[in-house]
């Protein structure tokens, strides 16, 4: 037949009609299969996203090396740190809202203050004041020095903390040489100065100043005792111990005088000696030898013990010791 085919042309097309027809099903099945379910374990990058690190309250918004400053706002987590500056610090988170931290010793001044979890994710910076570690000053000791005291009786430790290497003693405002012993202890000497309620303060590089602390110089005079001293031709003298008298203190004498035929009293006779030069028709005087001791010259005009009493008073701020009985001449 003309124009048929080789019959292994014919045989050749037939076998590939055959595998034709043997895999059509299976395109068929292709096209209906349905989508493979999702697999549902969760990859990094499908995971929820955290939730931004915020700082919503800082309490206080300023302080101190030492104290604890309490952040209150969202996305906290239990290795989130706390930046001050450069400086990192570890955080006592409390929850996911709240956390703590103790402020260390750092050089005052202004610092940004932020958040960091360890996902890397950074809160918004914020500005925090940091001010110089104030001094506390709890107590002086002693907290009363008499006012002629010499050397060591001079010297007062105060207590407290938060003391430095260069911290000062101002005494009534004004610095004077201390000695640092520790963070919690310094000591100086109180200066010269009048009788009464002083104040004392502690102040540390930086200007950051204690409380005032109250400290009480004793400038009252007072008489220990009263003895018979050296004896002379028509006067002898008369010893008086005690603390606080000064160079132009007085000695006042008060000697009751009675008619020899009665013993009735009628009246007391009152002497003020002095140390300055006595007048001609006074032939008694004062002499001082220390603030602790007092010599009085007395010309009695009887060898006959008698009874009177002494007393001394400083001039200058008025300060009157307490009446003391003698038996002498």
């Amino acid at each position: 037949m003309k124009g048929d085919l080789p019959v292994p042309h014919r045989i050749m097309i037939f076998i590939s009609l055959l595998a034709f027809i043997a895999i059509r099903p299976s395109f068929g099945a292709v096209e209906n299969v349905p989508p493979r379910p999702k697999n549902n374990k969760t990859t990094p990058a499908a995971a929820e996203k955290a939730p931004a690190v915020n700082i919503l309250s800082i309490i206080p918004a300023q302080g101190e090396p030492g104290i604890t400053v309490t952040l209150y706002g969202t996305g906290f987590s239990p290795k989130t740190t706390v930046f001050l500056g450069n400086s990192e610090i570890p955080a006592k988170v409390i929850g996911p809202k709240q956390l703590s931290f103790d402020i260390p010793k750092l050089d005052p001044g202004l610092y940004a203050l932020y958040l960091k979890r360890e996902d890397g994710a950074t809160s918004k910076p914020y500005n925090f004041t940091l001010f110089p570690l104030k001094p506390v000053a709890l107590s002086v000791t002693p907290d009363i020095v008499v006012a002629c005291a010499t050397g060591h009786d001079r010297e007062v430790t105060i207590a407290g903390r938060n003391f430095q290497e260069g911290s000062q003693v101002l005494f009534d405002g004004a610095a004077i040489r201390s000695r640092y012993s520790s963070s919690e202890a310094l000591s100086f000497n109180v200066p010269q100065i009048a009788g009464g309620l002083h104040q004392v303060q502690v102040r540390n590089p930086g200007d950051a100043v204690s409380g005032i602390l109250g400290l009480i110089i004793d400038a009252r005079p007072e008489i220990t005792s009263v003895d018979r001293g050296d004896e002379y031709v028509n006067y002898y003298n008369l010893v008086i111990e005690g603390k606080n008298f000064q160079q132009n203190s007085t000695l006042v004498v008060m000697e009751e005088r009675s008619l020899e035929e009665t013993p009735t009293h009628l009246a007391i006779d009152v002497k003020r000696v002095t140390t300055s030069a006595a007048p001609a028709t006074e032939r008694e005087q004062l002499l001082y030898i220390n603030c602790n001791r007092l010599v009085y010259q007395r010309y009695p005009y009887s060898t006959i013990p008698k009874n009177f009493k002494v007393q001394v008073v400083n001039p200058a701020d008025g300060g009157e010791s307490s009446l003391v009985s003698v038996s002498a001449p």
